[in-house]
């Protein structure tokens, strides 16, 4: 009953103070209060805070942000800043404005000209990317034609890589990057390739002829079109600059997307932004051909593109980019309300509604033509599954969901083809495959509703945060929107922004990478730091956690609202309570009761209940919290007493609340208003806690957790007087944190009751089994390793269970102690002690000790090391001002835990570990200026080297003055800073006050030169200098107090320094243009504007293209440049550049060229005039010469314009010939390499070419066999390379007689008469004795030091018979044995060096002719080509070509369709070859199916397949003839899909088509081309044709090609190799050369004669004329007469005559005779090189040839060999008889008899055949071919 009488009371009381007044005030307050709730609905920038800005004079473009760094890099209006992560500036530079047109290549294109005017543009950036990897920073501006610089990450003025290099070969698809227009469009980024080679994927609108952006009124050649696709993914490997930027990476890639010039009207794209997901590149376009149009369809696009980022594909072949092109249309909002142009887009993971996880969804601001917007997401997973389902359909046939774009160039047609029953694998439905129509379109958009709408959005972002999604919007009228969305994506709360200068938002805005909580989003002139969320805003729990911020929460133990990130307790459970928690979860206090009648209750149990803190502070769900209290008094005049009560953890309320105390017989005594007036001035209050608080649980945070108790009373409704009694209570936890048994047992000492129990700490009185002994302790980790011998070296152990306190540790190295440091002991976790001295080195591991009972032991081992020796120093002497670098070199410099350097042992050095370097300390005015330099070791005593090292203080540098002290803006003028002492100057720094600082360099001891930094506008300045990173503060500022000598003026700290504006330069005449002709000196007067920069001449250069002038002065107003050089280049326009420092500036522009042309039409002209004066006969003559000199113009004009195209062809053909070989290079060495035959047939087709030629005709038909890469043909065999056994019907002394003749062939004398005789028979011709020298060394091939020997003495007897008639002759020919094996000898003992020295040049250059040859058309007739070496091979005709590419598979082979590049002109059997050439381009020839055994089928769109022939009944007739079928005569458009297959049974209806009757069939050109036109008449062959004669010029064009592979392969031949020197070469000539001194043949052109005539024209030129000889491949009779024009120009190289050429002379002769003086001199020096080489022995000879007998044993068979040459013999049996029987050394060894012997043996024994020339066909299986092995 008193407590309730008590609150009537207080209810009484209160209900009184509210006065009329109050009233008044609380409806005001509630009519505010209404107004607040109407604002809450859009919440204002509460929730927004911009915190940092950076202002850009010129207006922004594009920005991008460091992940690491943090470096902002933003691009604006011709300038590019580099800012940090709070905006501050770092770096600017400037990008423009420069000299540009858009209707010019870029000036980085070499030798590029332009006719149109250039003005300054300003540069606009349409890209900015990072490749961190490389440490790059790509910027893409607009000026020269979207031209890209890669610029430093750390320095964005430097550039990291200069391109295009000097001298390199660029083309302007490498410089045509971005778009070149400020409202054009270009997104691209950044990525790695499988092999981790950069890339870079760029989009860009195309802005060429005929685009809303292409200058008017100009017809000027589209220089977009071809060098600017649309898409395209481009190289960024900076270690390969010559591939720098091209999307020719890999000739098998396609990596562009173009579309077709005459649908550029109909695809006007414009790229929003371009992103990656897993590993496909995602591109958001705009279609704007459409705009206006339709506004209730969408125009808005997401392409899709793969990108080979994963592990490389199964298929070998590179994927096409448009191969997993493929797009939808994106819709945001129904029918009748649609937003069809998208601005932004942002992709995001969120957590959506139903959804386990986070989603990734799209995002994306639509617009519609008013300006109202709108937002809308899709969902990624749906657009996947979308274009899965597009392939299948498409896959399917033609279907209404999908269509092939047929716009693009790389496309593969019209629309979509069934594909038959084959299933699609996941990656051919994700990124499509070859085989599969591409590029496509989903036909039906992608549609969403609306999330949100209003009008002027123009950007967006998302945040996924605590599975919220935040979205941020920025407008077009600068503000900044941010929208919290519930689970299915409708709108909870929202917030505003407003930004600086109501700028719009760029549609760009990106996260900071390491901080969230901050938005980077730009403005037209502005960069901004935006906070996402203000939390600090809310001052309670309910308060933030209602706001609706998914980003704030109720950090519990700091009580405060924060994001997570600051809250430093936030990973804990319920210490950060988020927005998703609500407002229940906030932690709360109840108190039972309430309130308290102190005369009822004069001790009261006091329970308090806390809600929600079960995570936060392990309590148990209900706790009594006991709080014995007896407050003895109140105050008199008080009624009642208030008591609050808190939960603080580290002086921070957690929680609160309060009950109250009051006395039942005061509260009515007391009047309301004035009861207590009189009593209040002795009132006495006194309050005591009597008894301490007793806590039942405990938290395990050493931090205390202390409940607080205060009390307040209440006298009357205008004085109080409180009364506090405050009671701190403890509270902890012992289960809580990663605790083991020493710390759990270390806690005692803070009064916890914990204990080890159970592998846990727990509440002693909740333990039972009380563990007292903890593990022993467990050593992690031991710093440092090693200390000197002195000990002192502190020493850290880190580690688990190392004690509960310092006390019981005893730690030891060995036998070494190591006293405990108790100040740094960590309980359990860490120990530092000090080493003691063993004083002897030694090494062991360290042990702690717990209690002498628990031991650790360390992995780790601790040296003492003997101390550090300190060896020397350097520098020993520097200014007193300090600053010098010092080093310090010894050995055991790292011994210890501390190191000091200490001056004097007074100052200490800074320190720079690990290297000891330190910098010296100004010098002290007490110190001597020769100080002592030591090392103080872990505070052990000083250590000094002996001697010990002086370093001498000398007096401070001094600068005198700087000269010039005026600089203009642009900055880098030269600055000379004059004085004395430099040389103990190690770094010097320009700083000017107000414009930056720049590095200098020291030249002497008297002399500083610095470069003026850039400044912005004209000012006065101070310029200071810093020396050693010192500020120089002049003499008498010297630290030491050492002024100047007292006769010596004090010099100046600063110096003034003016910036003054740049000096200006022009012409005498202020003209923009100056003509000048070549040849003639040029001089230039240049003036100058007035200026107080008193330039001297060297500050200036200038430069006339890239040619320096030579400048004189005049006067102090002008100069003249003088070249009297030609410059450097002959035509176009070269900029007059002058450069003054970093300024420079084009003054003027040199016009090339003359007016000689008009001089000679007006000389003609003025005699035109006289002589019609003169008489009417001269007239008709003037006339006649005038028509003539017209016709001699227009021939010259084709010749020049003919000219221009031959040397752009050779340009562009050897550019990508040399792309073409270097790619074959790469594809030799990674597949099996070169097609070398081997050894056997290498000598088998050398030695008979005849019959290797009737086998390569494949007279039989060739049989396949079947493999897992497709068909292969099987080679033939040559039977010398088979095994011989004789047949049944042979006589067993069949072989007792070979070998009996093979015996009698080992015979020298024998031999030698043996040859002799058959050569002196008339009937034995030329052919038999090649091929006898042939069979004789297959038949001595295993005896070739014997061979030799028998090849020297018939060589000798050449010589002697040459000599007494015409020695120059000897050789030339093979007209004897002899000369056939000396080719064989060269062949055998030169294969080795052919095969690995010249082996890779010459099929180089093979391939290159090859190559060369396909690139234009030829005449599968006449064989006749556009591109050749040969004249009579040469195709005199304009016929115009197109290449194009064909997609085509092959039946049976194990790989993927093959795209293979042909030309339209091409037949359908030329088609086969190119086809058959890409599929077994890695297998020899030999293996190759030919083409007439294949069939081609073609697949056109919409229409049945056939099968393609050269004639059939579609052939069209052409003059009579029937004109072979071609490419362009079925119309296969580019990109077709063909297949190919083996035919089931030859067919021989057509045969060869070069065997094909010219008179009836034609390809190109008739047969008889020159004798058709020259019947025509004079006047018809001018006006049809120009004459044949000047596409000779393409023989110029193919021999420039081809220029470089000839001079490798020529450099090839006529080198030594160091390694493997050509032993057999040396030989010879030595031979050769005592041979002729034998004879007195002094003559050296005779020797130069024989050395010719036996190795290069004997051996290299057979090999250039017969390639087939060496590799296994296919050569064509086009290609024989290459290789003959070179075999001729190596022949003429090798000739001592000069050539005595004229107009008349042959162009075979013609085409390399300015190269043949040069090849003159490589061989008299290759010739020279080889006389010079060591001398070779016979015994290292014989070794030499034993070794490759030896090599190459058992790969013939002889006795084959040794079967034909007994052919011979029998046939010339009397003659060598006779022969034998006339020699007396014959006789006695009775070589007759044994040849007699022989011939009874094997007569009749060899079956006769029908004809002489078959007579061992038969028995040996050898074609006819093998007796005619002599093509030369």
């Amino acid at each position: 009953s008193s407590r309730h009488s008590a609150g009537n009371g207080l209810s009484s009381r209160r209900a009184a103070l509210f006065s009329a007044a109050d009233r008044r005030s609380l409806r005001l307050l509630a009519a505010a209060l209404a107004v607040f709730l109407t604002a809450l609905q859009v919440r204002t920038a509460g929730a927004l805070q911009i915190q940092q800005a950076f202002a850009s004079p010129s207006r922004t473009n594009n920005f991008v942000v460091d992940a690491v760094s943090r470096r902002v890099y933003l691009a604006a209006v011709n300038n590019l800043y580099q800012l940090n992560a709070t905006l501050a500036k770092e770096v600017e530079t400037h990008t423009g404005p420069v000299l540009d047109n858009p209707l010019c290549h870029a000036p980085q294109l070499p030798q590029a000209t332009c006719e149109h005017q250039k003005t300054l543009t300003d540069n606009h950036n349409k890209l900015l990317a990072l490749d961190r990897a490389q440490g790059v920073l790509l910027a893409c501006g607009s000026v020269f034609q979207g031209f890209c610089e890669l610029r430093a990450m750390d320095d964005a003025s430097r550039l990291a890589v200069k391109f295009p290099q000097d001298g390199a070969t660029v083309f302007p698809s490498m410089l045509n990057i971005a778009a070149n227009h400020e409202n054009a469009s270009t997104v691209g980024l950044v990525f790695r390739s499988h092999g981790g080679a950069a890339r870079l994927l760029v989009a860009a609108t195309y802005t060429g002829m005929g685009s809303d952006y292409f200058p008017k009124n100009h017809s000027k050649e589209d220089l977009r079109f071809e060098n600017t696709p649309e898409i395209a993914i481009r190289s960024l490997d900076t270690a390969d600059l010559a591939r720098l930027f091209t999307y020719d990476i890999n000739p098998s890639e396609d990596n562009v997307f173009k579309i077709k010039q005459e649908v550029k009207q109909k695809n006007k794209l414009s790229f929003v932004r371009a992103f990656v997901h897993k590993s496909y590149s995602y591109i958001a376009i705009n279609n704007d051909a459409n705009a206006g149009v339709k506004e209730s369809q969408p125009n808005s696009i997401l392409a899709r593109i793969c990108l080979d980022t994963d592990a490389p594909r199964r298929s070998a072949e590179s994927r096409k980019l448009t191969e997993s092109y493929i797009q939808m249309g994106l819709q945001c909002g129904s029918s009748g309300n649609i937003y069809n142009r998208l601005l932004s887009i942002y992709p995001a993971d969120i957590s959506s509604g139903g959804a386990a996880g986070a989603e990734p969804h799209l995002f994306g601001v639509f617009a519609q033509a008013g300006g109202r917007a709108a937002v809308c997401a899709f969902r990624v997973l749906e657009v996947e599954e979308r274009i899965r389902q597009g392939r299948r359909n498409c896959s399917s046939g033609p279907n209404s969901d999908v269509q092939v774009l047929d716009s693009v160039i790389q496309g593969s047609g019209a629309e979509c083809e069934h594909k038959g029953a084959i299933k699609l694998q996941e990656e051919q439905l994700n990124c499509g495959a070859a085989h599969l129509q591409h590029p496509l379109a989903l036909r039906r958009p992608l549609r969403a509703r609306p999330i949100y709408e209003a009008p002027g959005l123009t950007s967006i972002a998302v945040d996924n945060v605590h599975n919220h999604t935040v979205v941020f919007l920025g407008t077009s009228r600068g503000r900044l929107r941010k929208l919290s969305l519930l689970a299915d994506l409708s709108v909870a709360n929202q917030w505003s922004l407003k930004l600086a200068a109501n700028e719009p938002v760029h549609h760009i805005m990106t996260f900071d990478p390491s901080d969230h909580n901050y938005l980077y989003l730009m403005t037209t002139h502005h960069l901004l730091r935006v906070q996402v969320s203000a939390c600090g805003q809310s001052s309670s729990c309910s308060e933030c956690v209602s706001a609706g911020d998914a980003y704030c929460g109720w950090c519990t133990l700091e009580g405060r609202c924060s994001v997570q990130k600051d809250c430093s307790s936030g990973t804990v459970g319920r210490s950060w309570i988020s927005t998703g928690d609500g407002v229940q979860q906030c932690p709360s206090m109840t108190i039972t009761p309430s309130e308290i009648s102190r005369s009822a209750h004069m001790r009261k149990h006091i329970s308090i209940l806390l809600e929600d803190t079960e995570t936060l502070l392990k309590f148990q769900p209900r706790i009594c919290l006991l709080c014995y209290m007896l407050c003895r008094m109140i105050c008199l005049c008080l009624d009642h007493v208030t008591i609050s009560v808190a939960i603080r953890v580290n002086n921070v309320s957690v929680v609160s609340g309060n009950f109250t105390i009051y006395e039942c017989e005061r509260t009515g005594q007391i009047h309301f208003k004035n009861a207590c007036s009189v009593l209040m001035r002795s009132c006495a209050c006194v309050a005591a806690c009597v008894s301490p608080v007793h806590p039942q649980t405990a938290l395990p945070d050493p931090d205390r957790v202390t409940a607080v108790l205060q009390t307040s009373g209440r006298a009357s409704e205008d004085r109080c007087v409180m009364c506090v009694c405050v009671c701190a209570v403890e509270v902890y936890s012992c289960g809580v944190g990663d605790s083991d048994c020493s710390q759990c047992w270390g806690r005692q000492a803070q009064g916890h009751m914990c204990v080890w129990c159970e592998n846990s700490c727990q509440q002693q009185e909740q333990c039972h089994a009380i563990t007292t002994h903890c593990p022993d302790p467990h050593i992690q980790k031991v710093e440092p390793l090693s200390g000197p011998l002195t000990g002192g070296t502190l020493l850290t152990v880190q580690g688990r269970n190392l004690g509960h306190s310092a006390a019981q540790l005893n730690v030891s190295i060995g036998r070494v102690p190591c006293s405990v440091l108790p100040q740094y002991y960590t309980v359990s976790l860490r120990l530092v002690c000090e080493t003691g001295a063993p004083w002897e080195e030694m090494s062991n591991h360290v042990t702690v000790s717990v209690a002498g009972n628990a031991v650790g032991i360390s992995k780790d081992i601790f040296s003492f090391v003997v101390r550090a020796r300190l060896l020397e120093f350097m520098p020993q002497q520097g200014p007193l001002a300090g600053g010098t670098r010092l080093t310090i070199q010894g050995q055991f410099l790292d011994a210890g835990s501390t190191v000091n350097v200490k001056i004097n042992q007074t100052q200490n050095c800074t320190i720079f570990i690990k290297v000891i370097k330190c910098v010296m300390p100004p010098a002290e005015a007490a110190v001597a200026e020769n100080v002592s330099v030591c090392v103080v070791y872990d505070g052990r005593p000083c250590l000094s080297a002996s001697p010990s090292f002086t370093f001498t203080y000398e007096k401070n540098p001094t600068i005198s003055h700087i000269r010039p002290n005026k600089s203009f803006l642009s900055g880098g003028r030269s600055i000379s800073v004059t004085g004395y002492g430099f040389d103990l100057v190690q770094s010097v720094r320009m700083e000017v006050s107000g414009v930056g600082q720049t590095s200098c360099s020291c030249v002497s001891s008297t002399l500083i030169v610095c470069q003026s930094p850039a400044a912005n506008q004209s000012q006065q300045a101070t310029a200071h200098f810093y020396l050693n990173e010192v500020l120089y503060r002049g003499e008498d500022a010297s630290p030491s107090g050492r002024g100047p000598d007292e006769d010596e003026e004090p010099h100046a700290d600063a110096f003034h320094f003016d910036y003054v504006e740049d000096p200006q330069f022009y012409t005498a005449n202020k003209e923009k243009l100056i003509k000048h002709h070549p040849g003639e000196p040029l001089i230039l007067i240049i003036n100058k504007g007035p200026s107080e920069l008193d330039l001297t001449l060297q500050e200036y250069s200038v430069t006339i293209g890239s040619d320096l002038c030579d400048i004189t002065f005049h006067n102090e107003q002008l100069f003249h440049c003088t070249i009297n050089r030609s410059l450097s280049a002959s035509t176009g326009e070269l900029p007059v550049t002058v450069r003054v420092g970093h300024f420079q500036k084009v003054i003027a522009m040199v016009q090339m060229g003359g007016g000689s042309e008009l001089a000679i039409i007006v000389s003609i002209v003025v005699c035109c005039v006289l002589l019609l004066l003169c008489t009417v006969a001269l007239v008709v003559y003037c006339t006649k010469s005038r028509r003539a000199e017209r016709y001699w113009q227009k021939t010259l004009l084709q010749m020049e314009e003919m000219e221009s195209q031959i040397r752009d062809e050779i340009r562009k053909g050897f550019a990508e010939l040399q792309t073409d070989m270097t790619d074959l290079t790469k594809e030799l060495s990674r597949t099996q390499g070169i097609p070398f035959l081997e050894y056997k047939q290498f000598v088998t087709r050398t030695f008979f070419p005849k019959m290797c030629s009737d086998y390569e005709r494949r007279l039989v038909q060739p049989l396949y066999e079947n493999d897992p890469l497709g068909p292969r043909a099987l080679s033939e065999t040559h039977p010398l390379l088979q095994d011989w056994q004789s047949s049944n019907s042979v006589r067993p002394n069949l072989e007792e007689g070979i070998t009996l003749f093979s015996t009698l062939l080992n015979n020298k004398h024998f031999l030698v008469t043996f040859v002799h005789a058959l050569e002196q028979q008339k009937d034995f011709a030329v052919r038999d004795r090649c091929n006898l020298a042939s069979l004789l060394t297959i038949a001595l091939h295993g005896k070739l030091e014997y061979y030799t020997s028998i090849m020297k003495d018939l060589l000798v007897d050449l010589i002697d018979a040459s000599a007494s008639k015409n020695p120059k002759l000897m050789l030339r020919r093979t007209e004897s044995v002899v000369e056939k094996m000396v080719t064989n000898w060269m062949s055998i003992c030169m294969y080795s060096y052919l095969k690995e020295t010249v082996g890779e040049p010459f099929f180089l250059l093979l391939c290159a002719i090859k190559q060369q040859i396909n690139k234009g058309s030829t005449d599968a007739i006449t064989g006749k080509a556009r591109y050749t070496l040969n004249e009579e091979w040469l195709l005199r005709e304009n016929i115009e070509a197109k290449p194009q590419n064909i997609n085509v598979s092959f039946q049976g082979f194990g790989m993927d369709s093959v795209s293979v590049r042909v030309m339209n002109t091409d037949t359908i059997g030329q088609v086969k070859e190119k086809i058959l050439e890409a599929f077994y381009k890695n297998l020899p020839f030999s293996q190759w199916p030919r083409e007439e055994d294949v069939d081609l089928e073609w697949f056109p769109e919409g229409r049945s397949s056939r099968i393609l022939q050269d004639l059939d009944d579609t052939s069209v007739m052409e003059d009579g003839r029937k004109k072979l079928n071609t490419v362009f005569h079925y119309q296969i458009p580019d990109g077709a899909s063909l297949a190919m297959s083996m035919k089931d049974k030859r067919e021989n209806t057509l045969g060869r088509v070069k065997d094909l009757d010219t008179d009836k069939y034609v390809h190109l050109v008739l047969p008889h081309d020159e004798l058709t036109e020259s019947r025509k008449s004079h006047r018809h062959s001018h006006r049809k044709k120009v004459l044949p004669e000047i596409y000779l010029t393409r023989l110029l064009s193919t021999k420039g090609t081809l220029q470089k592979f000839l001079d490798d392969l020529f450099q090839a031949i006529l080198s030594i190799p160091p390694e493997k020197p050509p032993l057999a070469v040396k030989y010879f000539f030595d031979f050769l050369e005592e041979q002729a001194d034998k004879r007195g043949i002094t003559d050296p052109d005779t020797l130069h004669i024989w050395k010719t005539n036996s190795l290069p024209l004997r051996f290299w030129v057979n090999i250039l004329k017969n390639p087939q000889f060496v590799f296994d491949i296919d050569k064509t009779d086009h290609m024989d007469a290459c290789l003959s024009v070179i075999a001729q120009a190596f022949i003429d190289a090798c000739s001592l005559s000069d050539l005595q050429l004229g107009k008349d002379s042959p162009t075979n002769k013609l085409l390399y005779a300015k190269e043949i003086p040069e090849y003159k001199k490589r061989v008299q020096c290759y010739y020279k090189q080889i006389q010079e080489m060591a001398p070779l022995s016979e015994q290292e000879m014989n070794a030499h040839l034993a070794e490759e007998s030896r090599r190459y044993r058992n790969e013939f068979n002889t006795n084959l060999a040794v079967m034909e040459v007994y052919k011979y013999a029998k046939k010339y049996r009397n003659q060598v008889v006779s022969a034998l029987d006339s020699s007396p050394t014959a006789r006695r060894t009775q070589l007759q008899q044994k040849f007699e012997q022989v011939i009874a043996l094997m007569e009749d024994n060899i079956y006769e055949c029908s004809s002489e020339t078959n007579v061992t066909k038969t028995l040996c299986n050898i074609p006819s071919s093998l007796s005619h092995p002599c093509t030369f």
